[in-house]
This record gives structure tokens, C-alpha cells and sequence, in this order.
């Protein structure tokens, strides 16, 4: 059990449905959870989808909305909000009998259950983007990739921790730690925001993409050499060290893994006669990886995401595709939900004097969080016909990364109240900021008349002709990015 031990195996799901809450209102509390996260995510996604934008933000607002900060419907007990204040927990006390004594057991539950299945939803999402990207596109801007990570993570923290430093007068340790906060991408938002606008396989596409995940692993040793030196005021540069090889080894050794693998995985489907022949296989195999990459403290859905990379290179590619796309939709739309429905609004109220002082850093900070990314655009270089804005754009939105950051940070007591709410709306406004503005920078498709030309992301060949707005269908060389 010792190989376990980096990774928290404690659920209380499972000790609050078997010891202290009754299961079946555990079960019909995530059910209604459920429905509301569906209703949320079609409803807004529908209406952002009329207004132009994509689906993704749509589900973001439609979180917000059924969340802590106007409904209350989706909450979670970790922002503090307690059973009583969820109308999810009123109404099972109305309709199904729940005692006030038991509400609390069944809402740690459900929530656990809602954040275990969005937790799940990222890794198919990261899973799902893998295999529509392709390898060698993603190998070749990877020397822009990295260039552009690097930038996107020096910039925002340098300016961050000084400018808070020097101007707010805030001491080293929070400082550090708040410019720690503006280093990280949301690979999640922009990745799905990137298939919706069907970028995901251009030039900008790619270097967005690989610089998010290389961004995002710089981000995890920033966050270990952060929390370690909030913790007891030093840096631990072994496990520094030890983060530094560990993600290095695992992504190069990912890639070398696609090019033995495929054939197995291939002959291995091939073999399968039964339902899911191909899926589950590749379901074992992503999971796998995204235990391993947790095993080793980087993030599931680095592991997941290069799983897609691996099998995006197989002859299965086009079947698997198919059979992932209706579980994505499925899973995905619960984690985009989540996050909004996480998302605090109350922050932003001047009226509460804990806040203004936080509204004036936030400012700083997301002027800070939003131009330390665009200028990552500017460190391209060898492509003269590039559109550099949008990829300093595509760079911008922190997600649910950022929130990760906010709370270590709130947990470890090393953040104010004012500097905890300014990340928080850093956060938020840089999360619900991209996606608009990635529709902006990229430009139409060209179109011919009516219709549209799609290409193929890897050869560059011309596929299908089709009218505008409406989706690809899945033909022989690509398949459908998911629409929301």
C-alpha cells in the first residue's frame, strides 16, 4: 500500500452513504443534483450559443446561476456553505421524508459524489482532447509551445508578486503566493473552447494547447515550491527537484509509449468480440495513465490527455472518437457546471468593507493576469503569418487550475481575506473573459458561398463541404468536435 500514499484514498462518500447517511437519499440527492446540472448546462449553452459564444460559457453562467451565488441549488460544504442553505437538501426534507438531523450526512455525500464525477468529467474531456489532437502537429510547435509557457508563467509571477509588493506594501510569502496564482492555464476551458471553435488543430491551436499543458506542469511546481514555502517558510528544492524530473520523464516517456503501443492496443481491440470492445479498452489504458501521472503528484488530467495523444495515433482512432463523444457529453458538461456553481459572486459586493480593498488589488490582478498572457503571443517565433493575439488570448482564462491555487492558499492561512478574494475574481473574470475573446481574435473560417471547407487537422486534405454553424459529421479522416 506504501505506492498509494501520495494520493488521498480517503472517501468519505463512501464512509457518509454506509455508516452515518441513508444511500437511497445519497442516491436521490445526486439524482436531483444531476438534473439541475443538465437543465443549467443545456439551457445556458443553448442560450450562449444564440448570443454567438460558445457552449462552454453558457455552462460556466448556467453554474453560477444554480450555484452559491444566486440559487443555491448545487452547493458544496468546502466554500462554507452549509446543508441547510442547499434547496436540493430542502426539497428532499419537503418531498422524501429527510430528517434534519440526517441532512447533513446526505449533502456530504452528494457533493462528494458531484465533485467526484466532475473530477471524472475533466479527465474524459482531457482524454477526449487528446485524441483530437494530433501528436505529431503537437511535436512540431513544441519548441514554440514551450517558449510560450515559459513566458506565460515568468511574466504574470514576476509582475504579480513585485507589483503586490511594491504597491500594495504586501509582505513576500502572501505576495509569492498570489503571483503563483496568476501562472497557471486552464487547459480545460480552452481546449474545449478551441474544438467548439473548431481551432483545435490549427497552428495556434496547437501551440495554445501545448503550452497549456506544459503551462499547467509548471504550474504544479510552482504550487509545491509555493505551499511548501507558505508552510515553514523554506523551499524544499528536493521535491522540487524530484517534480522537475518526474513530469519531464512522464510526458517524453508518454510519447516514446505511442509509438510501441499502438499496434498492442490494436490487436488487443481486434480480439474483443463484445460490446465496448474498443472503448473500454481505451477507458483502462487513459484511467492508467491518469493514476499514474496523480501517483507521481502531477496532474489525472495531464495522464489522461496524453493517453488521447497516444491512441489519437492508432487505426481505432475514427470508432473510439465516435464512442467517447456521447460520454463526454455525458460527464463534461457536470465539471463546467461545477465550476461556476463553485464560483462565489459575493466577492465582488463593494459594499462589504473586507472587499473594496480587495476590489483594488483584483484590479491590478487581472490587469496582470491578462496581459502577462498576451504578451506570451509576442514570444512566437519563425511564424510570421501566425495570429499571435490569439494565442496570448487562448492563454488567459485560470479555471479551475486557479481556484486550486486560491485554495491551497486559503488553507494553508497564508492569504488575507482582501488578497484571497482578489484571486477569486481574478479567477473569475479571466475564466469567463476568454471564451468571448477567443471568438473575437480568431477570425471566420473562409468560406466558399454557403458552405464551408473543413480540412483535416493532420494531413491538411479538404473532407467535407458544409454549411456554417452546422457540425461535422464523422467521416474517414476527422470527426465532430463535441458541441456542448
Amino acid at each position: 500500500m506504501h505506492l498509494l500514499n501520495p494520493i488521498n484514498f480517503s472517501f468519505p462518500l463512501l464512509a457518509s452513504a454506509t455508516e452515518a447517511a441513508d444511500s437511497s437519499m445519497v442516491v436521490a440527492a445526486v439524482l436531483l443534483s444531476l438534473v439541475v446540472v443538465y437543465l443549467a448546462s443545456k439551457v445556458g449553452g443553448e442560450l450562449s450559443n444564440k448570443l454567438g459564444l460558445p457552449p462552454v460559457l453558457g455552462e460556466l453562467v448556467g453554474g453560477v446561476v444554480v450555484g452559491v451565488s444566486v440559487l443555491h441549488l448545487l452547493v458544496f460544504p468546502e466554500g462554507g456553505t452549509e446543508a441547510s442553505n442547499s434547496l436540493i437538501m430542502t426539497f428532499l426534507q419537503t418531498t422524501a421524508g429527510l430528517s434534519p438531523e440526517a441532512t447533513p450526512a446526505v449533502f456530504a455525500a452528494q457533493s462528494e459524489v458531484v465533485s467526484v464525477l466532475a473530477e471524472l468529467g475533466v479527465i474524459i474531456l482531457l482524454f477526449e482532447i487528446g485524441l483530437e489532437s494530433n501528436l505529431k502537429d503537437l511535436m512540431a510547435v513544441g519548441i514554440q509551445a514551450t517558449v510560450v509557457a515559459v513566458v506565460g508563467v515568468a511574466v504574470p509571477f514576476a509582475a504579480g508578486t513585485v507589483g503586490l509588493m511594491t504597491l500594495f506594501g504586501i509582505s513576500a510569502v502572501p505576495a509569492i503566493f498570489a503571483g503563483a496564482a496568476l501562472t497557471a492555464t486552464s487547459i480545460g476551458i480552452t481546449s474545449k473552447v478551441l474544438s467548439e471553435l473548431g481551432r483545435l488543430n490549427s497552428k495556434e491551436g496547437q501551440i495554445i494547447l501545448g503550452a497549456a499543458v506544459i503551462d499547467d506542469v509548471l504550474g504544479i511546481i510552482v504550487l509545491a515550491v509555493v505551499a511548501s514555502l507558505a508552510k515553514d517558510g523554506v523551499v524544499d528544492v528536493g521535491k522540487v527537484i524530484y517534480l522537475i524530473i518526474s513530469a519531464t520523464g512522464f510526458i517524453l516517456g508518454a510519447i516514446l509509449l505511442g509509438n510501441v503501443f499502438n499496434r498492442s492496443f490494436v490487436a488487443i481491440a481486434n480480439h474483443l468480440k463484445t460490446r465496448g470492445g474498443v472503448v473500454i479498452p481505451a477507458f483502462v489504458f487513459a484511467f492508467a495513465m491518469a493514476y499514474l501521472a496523480a501517483v507521481i503528484h502531477l496532474e489525472a488530467i495531464l495522464g489522461a490527455f496524453a493517453a488521447g495523444l497516444v491512441l489519437e495515433e492508432t487505426d481505432k482512432r475514427k470508432e473510439l472518437q465516435t464512442q467517447v463523444c456521447p460520454i463526454a457529453d455525458m460527464l463534461v458538461p457536470i465539471f463546467f457546471v461545477t465550476v461556476g456553481a463553485k464560483t462565489d459572486l459575493g466577492v465582488l459586493n463593494p459594499a462589504i468593507p473586507d472587499n473594496r480593498e480587495g476590489l483594488i488589488m483584483a484590479t491590478f490582478l487581472i490587469i496582470v493576469a491578462i496581459i502577462g498572457k498576451v504578451i506570451t503571443g509576442l514570444s512566437v517565433f519563425g511564424q510570421p503569418e501566425i495570429n499571435r493575439l490569439a494565442i496570448g488570448v487562448g492563454m488567459i482564462p485560470r479555471g479551475e487550475v486557479g481556484l486550486v491555487f486560491a485554495g491551497v492558499g486559503a488553507a494553508s492561512g497564508v492569504l488575507s481575506k482582501p488578497l484571497g478574494a482578489a484571486i477569486i475574481m481574478m479567477v473569475i473574470l479571466t475564466t469567463f473573459l476568454a471564451p468571448p475573446l477567443l471568438r473575437f481574435v480568431f477570425p471566420e473560417p473562409k468560406t466558399a458561398g454557403s458552405e464551408q471547407l473543413v480540412l483535416d487537422g493532420a494531413s491538411g486534405t479538404s473532407l467535407v463541404i458544409e454549411p456554417p454553424q452546422s457540425k461535422v459529421s464523422v467521416t474517414e479522416k476527422t470527426t465532430e468536435s463535441r458541441d456542448s
